[in-house]
């Protein structure tokens, strides 16, 4: 089953027509009806992968593509941060 939600900006606004899917083997971000970037795991590391064609198609796309890779990357950071033993 798919979730889907809008990105927001750095105000914490929704940015209107741009979006994260997230699915159970992969997450995507997606303007309009363009999927532009996904992730996924891939023989144990955490891939990424942008349309050459659209990533940069507009400065609101481009802006937001590269929101959602800063956002997958502090995700991936706090997961695998060491924790403290007590």
């Amino acid at each position: 089953m798919s979730k889907v939600s809008n990105m927001t900006s750095s105000n914490g606004n929704k940015v209107a027509n741009q979006f994260i899917v997230f699915e159970s083997e992969a997450t995507y971000f997606q303007s309009y009806q363009t999927v532009i970037a996904k992730t996924c795991f891939e023989d144990g590391e955490r891939k990424i992968f942008l349309d050459a064609d659209s990533w940069d198609y507009s400065v609101t796309t481009s802006n937001t593509a590269i929101s959602f890779w800063a956002l997958i990357q502090r995700k991936q950071s706090a997961v695998s941060k060491p924790v403290k033993s007590s």
